[in-house]
């Protein structure tokens, strides 16, 4: 065995010698920095101080997860250590950016000049994009827009058989909705590698035939320091070699042969995504359906027969609810996440364009818009002619509907908002990404209480979830897997239970006799409200899966509708939990979905699907 052992590492040097010579450029590639988390900043720049001492790398890649949110500057201070590098380098977000991001995403390319790249080096073509999700918990997602600009990306070199080097976060596998969309993109060129992090591991693989090779994260974890990979390129191979950011440069750990160009069939191997379930429930339908060019990260809004939805390339559009036809188009100055609010005639919606608009439902005709200090993510919410919305400012803010004075600004928030408000006798309830729900007075704006009773730790803040309220009591649910009960009347906690693993999503029924929430595996629970302890009033096993979609369960006229990560609509029968239909719309996630009637629900997936689905 020791002999063995010792051949081994003899050819890991002999390899580690032959690489070192006759190479056409060596690049570092760094990956999940995590910035604002414990020591991130501080391997970071232990690891550009490391790179800047090597005369013989040409550039450096990171390939995601640069901050642990996109909050308190932490893109700020990752730029700045980045900067320091005396050699060029290319960035990408991870999951980590766009899922916890102030800004929307914004941020990041307006610091670092865009969120994806294209560049060429030594006749090697290097490609990078994001795959989400878009403030979403869900699997990544390519959105239709960068879908578009890898397409357009890969057919510009005149060279079909270019070696090109993928550069993304996530793998190409399952974790992202539509990998094998993208697959069948990059399978016609001459790709070398997918390269990625989000493992935090060195990593070996095969996607689709195609190699695949997941660094280490920068983080030093349990040892004194952090580090990175270095890369090789040689004429006739690519090797990788990890380097710690003491200085230590670590024998080869993989190594992959020059690719030559082999022009694929547009389909791959893969096993497509199952659309049987539409099958097996025949009885429901989509009445119309509607694929837009860009993302849907927010919910529809309905009134009357309009549909208004808001998209990541910033457009608001009205929809006719009876046949899914455009009726107008208007166009904020930055993608829009949210979901829109309409009432006595009128149209409001955030945009990360830092501005809150107020747009005609008859025509899409701008009637007024605040502008707010930070680009704004959170859900508005219209009650008697008082729109309540939050901020990525520390502002939470009261407006006219009619004008968009400003009737009250709370100024206490330390996170951004995100989710919807919940209106409740004389209260405004929100969550926000500082760990706290908090309790505004409707009419003043002034604090009524702040909860701070779940997991410590910004990531397990109750931010997403839309809370509900009814027996003066507001339930919630955070990624802590925790439902919450907490008296709406001091902000002290009832109960906490984390036996139904609930993450991120809560409902209530029309009459308030039932709350409804969907646990991370398979199974929805209605809970009693009106006592003081938690108790189920039925518990259905639905074999939806895994899911962690904040898609909050809605009840409609006795049934109860929700969406899941993967694409499908649930209707069940409200009383009982049973259920009524099963329909597949997409392969991405499903925001809230907006019931018409107990029949007829309106969905949008992240990737651009909105339909009108019916269930008999």
């Amino acid at each position: 065995m020791k002999s063995i052992k010792k051949i081994v590492i003899l050819f890991l040097c002999l390899m580690t010698i032959a690489v070192a010579s006759d190479s056409l450029f060596r690049f570092a590639w760094l990956t999940d920095t995590h910035v604002g988390s414990t020591t991130g900043l501080e391997d970071l720049k232990q690891a550009v101080a490391d790179v800047n001492v090597q005369k013989d790398l040409d550039f450096v890649i990171v390939s995601g997860d640069v901050t642990e949110m996109d909050v308190d500057g932490n893109l700020d201070s990752a730029k700045k250590a980045l900067d320091e590098l005396n050699i060029p380098y290319y960035v990408i977000p991870g999951n980590h950016d766009t899922k916890w991001s102030a800004s929307g995403t914004r941020k990041f390319a307006a610091l670092f000049g865009s969120d994806c790249f294209n560049f060429e080096y030594a006749g090697f073509r290097f490609i990078g994009f994001d795959q989400g999700p878009l403030l979403r918990m869900g699997d990544g997602l390519v959105t239709p827009e960068r879908i578009r600009w890898l397409k357009e990306t890969l057919a510009k070199p005149e060279n079909p058989g270019q070696p090109v080097f993928i550069v993304n976060h996530y793998p190409m596998d399952n974790s992202v909705s539509n990998w094998f969309e993208v697959m069948n993109i990059i399978r016609q060129y001459n790709i070398q590698a997918i390269l990625h992090g989000h493992g935090h591991r060195n990593r070996l693989t095969t996607y689709e035939g195609i190699p695949g090779v997941m660094s280490r994260a920068n983080l030093r974890g349990s040892v004194e320091t952090g580090g990175y990979t270095i890369v090789l390129v040689r004429p006739d191979s690519i090797f990788f070699r990890e380097r710690n950011s003491a200085g230590q440069t670590l024998p080869v750990w993989a190594s992959l042969p020059i690719r030559q160009y082999h022009r694929e069939s547009d389909a791959g191997n893969h096993e497509m995504p199952d659309f049987g379930i539409n099958e097996k429930y025949s009885n429901v339908k989509e009445i119309w359906s509607v694929q837009l060019e860009w993302a849907l990260a927010g919910s529809p809004a309905v009134s009357n027969n309009i549909c208004v939805v808001a998209n990541s390339g910033g457009f608001i559009d009205g929809i006719a609810l009876d046949n899914g036809a455009l009726l107008w188009q208007f166009r904020s100055g930055q993608p829009v996440f949210s979901t829109p609010a309409i009432a006595e005639g009128r149209v409001v919606v955030t945009s990360t364009d830092s501005c809150i608009y107020c747009i005609d439902a008859a025509n899409g005709e701008l009637l007024w818009k605040h502008r707010t200090g930070s680009p704004v993510v959170a859900n508005p919410v219209i009650v008697k002619k008082q729109i309540f919305c939050g901020g990525s400012d520390g502002i939470f803010r009261s407006l006219a509907l009619k004008t968009g004075a400003v009737i009250w600004e709370y100024n206490g928030v330390a996170g951004f908002v995100e989710a919807k408000p919940f209106i409740y006798k004389n209260k405004v309830i929100f969550g926000a990404w500082d760990n706290h729900l908090y309790a505004l007075h409707k009419g003043n704006g002034k604090l009524l209480w702040k909860w701070a009773g779940g997991t410590p730790g910004l990531l397990y803040s109750p931010a997403a979830v839309w809370p509900v309220a009814t027996q003066n009591k507001v339930f919630i649910s955070a990624p802590d897997r925790y439902l919450s009960c907490i008296d709406a009347r001091n902000g002290e906690t009832i109960w906490r239970s984390n036996t139904f693993k609930v993450r991120e999503t809560i409902g209530i029924s029309e009459d308030k006799s039932a709350v409804f929430a969907r646990t991370m595996w398979d199974t929805v629970v209605a809970i009693d409200p009106s006592v003081s302890e938690l108790k189920p009033i039925w518990i259905s096993n639905v074999e939806y899966g895994y899911d962690i979609d904040p898609s909050m369960p809605v009840e409609k006229d006795g049934t109860l509708f929700f969406g899941t990560k993967d694409g499908f609509v649930y209707a069940l029968d409200a009383a009982s939990g049973k259920i009524k239909g099963v329909h597949r719309l997409s392969v991405a996630l499903i925001n809230t979905v907006v019931p018409l009637d107990g029949h007829r629900v309106v969905a949008t997936a992240m990737d651009g699907t909105l339909a009108l689905l019916e269930f008999d």
